[in-house]
């Protein structure tokens, strides 16, 4: 019996779909660095990670032993960075328009309020863009008005002592005027120079992306997806035990288009290696639940009846910038009736850090939709490094894990059609 018979690894190659996230992806190998350290440190197992050789997509290769048995595992992140940025390249006036349209968008279809009935958190999340943006621009005003008003009083009071009052006051509001404009200006041009701080515009431009096609994927993101089926389709015919695709946040549904497509396709071999998918910190309802993601709704309801992968959703409530334990599937309206997946459970932050971690991360959100990557000083049966680099496919680690009670099934999506 093979090693993928008894659900055992020795090889594997994973597949890292990020969110939408402009930043360069060796970020993500720094992050598996570090944390994946600490994580062997508590668990007691090795793990150790070297550069990949030159390939088409940045990656890095793992050696791990744990419970025993090595494990060698190739890591290749599926980089659509350089559309995000294209994405975010627009004016203070163009994302001021990108608001208003989201806005739009999102509250006359509807979608917001059924969001809502789902969790709160991530529909917050979505509104806290609008508010800094409104807020900062108010500010801008506000600054823009006293500014004008000292600037005109000082000119007025300087050109009245050397002319009349009429000049003084023609001259004054003409400076007034022209400091306030630069002085809102700028301020705004401050606050978008500190986003990394406020994350106004980055989170503006990610809620904005499907939204500005109303949940349906623009061509270039289109054309990523199919690049990428393509370099997934060639791993499956490769000498590996495991196929892995993991898809953090938004990168979660580019997965279940990515491996939708595959299987229809028919190109997932029968006797390749085991195909898994790992759904981390998923966003799926706010495209889904927008009226043209007919895609989306259609990729939900072929995956999740497929028996050709086996596709695990990890979320938890302390992460308030995802749909925790809500099912993508069933809460889209695309479930059919012999529905099998994902397998959806808690990684129960509260539960996996300590009281003293959970306090230092508590409030930090962003940090909080990253955790999945990381070391849990506390860990149960979610540890994103045996996953990854362990000796068991995903299958088989889960095979006798049951969904989390508290988990929303109900469907909640007013637009349900699906692509033909």
């Amino acid at each position: 019996m093979s090693s993928l018979d008894q659900g055992q690894v020795t090889r594997r190659r994973v597949f890292y779909i990020p969110g939408y996230d402009p930043i360069h992806p060796r970020r993500y190998r720094e992050l598996y660095r570090t944390e994946s350290a600490a994580q062997a440190e508590i668990s007691g197992y090795e793990i150790t990670l070297k550069p990949a050789p030159k390939q088409a997509n940045y990656g890095w290769q793992l050696d791990a032993t744990m419970d025993g048995q090595t494990t060698q595992t190739d890591v290749e992140v599926l980089v659509w960075s350089d559309i995000v940025r294209d994405s975010m390249s627009t004016s203070i006036p163009a994302t001021y328009l990108q608001l208003i349209r989201t806005a739009w968008v999102y509250i006359s279809t509807g979608a917001l309020w059924r969001l809502m009935k789902l969790r709160k958190g991530p529909v917050i999340a979505a509104l806290y863009p609008v508010g800094m943006l409104v807020a900062q621009l108010l500010l801008a005003v506000l600054f823009g008005w006293l500014v004008s008003l000292a600037a005109g009083a000082l000119t007025s009071s300087l050109i009245g002592l050397v002319t009349g009052p009429e000049d003084a006051a023609l001259g004054g509001t003409a400076v007034a005027a022209s400091a306030g404009l630069l002085s809102a200006v700028g301020l705004l041009r401050w606050f978008k120079a500190k986003d990394g701080k406020f994350f106004a515009y980055y989170l503006m431009h990610d809620y904005s992306y499907s939204a500005s096609s109303r949940g349906a994927n623009p061509p270039e993101l289109e054309a990523r997806i199919a690049s990428f089926a393509d370099t997934i389709a060639d791993a499956l015919h490769s000498d590996t035990d495991e196929v892995l695709v993991v898809g953090h946040s938004s990168g979660a549904h580019l997965g279940v288009s990515i491996l939708a497509d595959l299987i229809r396709a028919g190109r997932v071999p029968v006797d390749g290696p085991a195909l898994s998918f790992l759904s981390l910190g998923q966003v799926v309802p706010m495209v889904s639940f927008l009226p043209d993601a007919h895609r989306l709704r259609a990729d939900l309801h072929d995956l999740s009846s497929s028996d050709a992968l086996t596709w695990v959703d990890v979320t938890a409530p302390g992460d308030g910038c995802a749909f925790a334990l809500c099912d993508p599937v069933a809460v889209s309206g695309a479930a059919p009736e012999d529905k099998r997946w994902p397998l959806v459970f808690s990684a129960a932050f509260t539960q996996t850090l300590s009281p003293a971690r959970w306090k230092e991360l508590r409030w930090r959100f962003f940090r909080l939709h990253f955790q999945y990557l990381c070391a849990f000083d506390r860990p149960r049966d979610y540890d994103y490094f045996r996953i990854t680099a362990g000796p068991l496919t995903l299958g088989t680690r889960y095979a006798d894990r049951a969904p989390s009670k508290s988990r929303i099934e109900r469907p909640v999506n007013k637009f349900t059609s699906r692509a033909a």
